[in-house]
């Protein structure tokens, strides 16, 4: 195992479409969401293991979640980088970023959050030792571009160039140049994406040398840079959490592909098929669950049902359901909220959460 080799997971986020079974106080990528006997961000972790040395592991999060942070993942605390609040990818990276350098500034890194589903490992792992070694000689900017399998509108898209790929060190047949990155579309216009054949989507996992990305950030994003650069000594020190908390004051909230994977121009795409999905949403975990002979897909030891089709369904443990007559619903049971609505309009759970909290406040968030 290379031991230039290191890996940054991404595990602040809150989850909050994954409500009520994902809090504010325990979000989506602590729980077993899947009912697969491991947390997302263990699964995540334990896959990494595999391509980078353990203690080269860090897992940026929030200040909130670090004790949950080491208790599921057994790890040291020096590999625990903690966010005071929450503002997006680019200063997470910036952050990680200037951890390693100090421990290796030729270190070669992967970035991925904490709460993908990929049910292809052995794929996986192929592509990113690919990846690892693609960065490791040539100064780029890479990412994981995902075959396509509808027209959806929830993922960001990116679109290959179609030239030869020119001075770079490479004999891998899936890189390609990236063209452009596109947000998430409408409906027509991912449907013309997915026909073309030209466009991926754009997975969030990313790949880098620590010189090339920290000679992006110092070209595309200076601003973050320099809070960090300043600070750099502190870093690694008992001042840390005081020195992160006043950058992240000062830190402009914006994410790595608009800081620099839009606008660089070395910035590469290996594209690959292994079984991918954020799972963003109880429908696209729905769309990645074993289902039963009527289409639902069912977590919770004590469910019943009767003439229920195509549902999602996820009860506590110590919790009995008996569910009839549904179809296409989303049903959440945890001890305390019961959460009842239609797949369709599950874009409605965040306004369903605010109405809650404005009513009952933050206890049931």
């Amino acid at each position: 195992m290379n031991t230039n080799n290191y890996c940054v997971i991404m595990a602040g986020g809150i989850g909050s479409r994954f409500w009520p079974l994902s809090r504010s106080n325990k979000p989506k990528q602590f729980l077993d969401i899947t009912g697969e006997g491991k947390t997302l961000v263990r699964q995540t972790f334990d896959r990494f293991c595999k391509i980078v040395p353990r203690e080269h592991i860090y897992v940026v999060t929030n200040e909130i979640y670090k004790d949950i942070t080491m208790e599921q993942l057994d790890i040291d605390e020096r590999q625990v980088l903690l966010e005071p609040i929450r503002k997006n990818t680019a200063p997470c990276i910036a952050y990680a970023n200037f951890r390693i350098w100090q421990e290796n500034p030729d270190a070669n890194i992967i970035v991925a959050p904490s709460d993908h589903l990929i049910t292809n490992e052995a794929e996986f792992l192929r592509v990113a030792r690919q990846g690892l070694d693609f960065i490791a000689n040539n100064n780029a900017l890479l990412t994981i571009g995902i075959k396509p399998s509808r027209p959806d509108t929830g993922y960001g898209y990116i679109q290959v160039s179609g030239e030869e790929l020119t001075g770079v060190r490479c004999a891998i047949p899936e890189l390609k140049k990236v063209k452009t990155f596109t947000e998430k579309p409408e409906l027509e216009m991912a449907k013309i994406f997915f026909e073309s054949g030209e466009f991926f989507w754009n997975s969030g996992i990313f790949f880098w040398s620590l010189p090339s990305i920290m000679q992006a950030f110092d070209i595309y994003m200076p601003s973050i840079n320099a809070l960090f650069q300043k600070k750099a000594n502190l870093l690694g020190t008992d001042q840390e959490i005081a020195t992160v908390r006043e950058i992240y004051a000062q830190s402009k909230s914006i994410s790595i592909d608009y800081a620099i994977m839009e606008k660089a121009e070395n910035v590469y795409v290996l594209c690959a098929d292994f079984g991918w999905s954020d799972i963003g949403t109880w429908g696209s975990l729905y769309a990645n669950q074993q289902k039963d002979s009527e289409q639902n897909a069912v977590v919770g030891n004590q469910v019943f049902l009767y003439d229920t089709k195509g549902c999602v369904i996820n009860i506590h443990p110590h919790k009995l359901a008996v569910i009839q007559g549904m179809e296409d619903m989303i049903v959440i049971q945890t001890e305390d909220v019961l959460l009842i609505c239609k797949k369709e309009n599950e874009q409605l759970i965040k306004d369903y959460i605010n109405h809650v909290k404005l009513q009952k406040g933050e206890d049931l968030i």
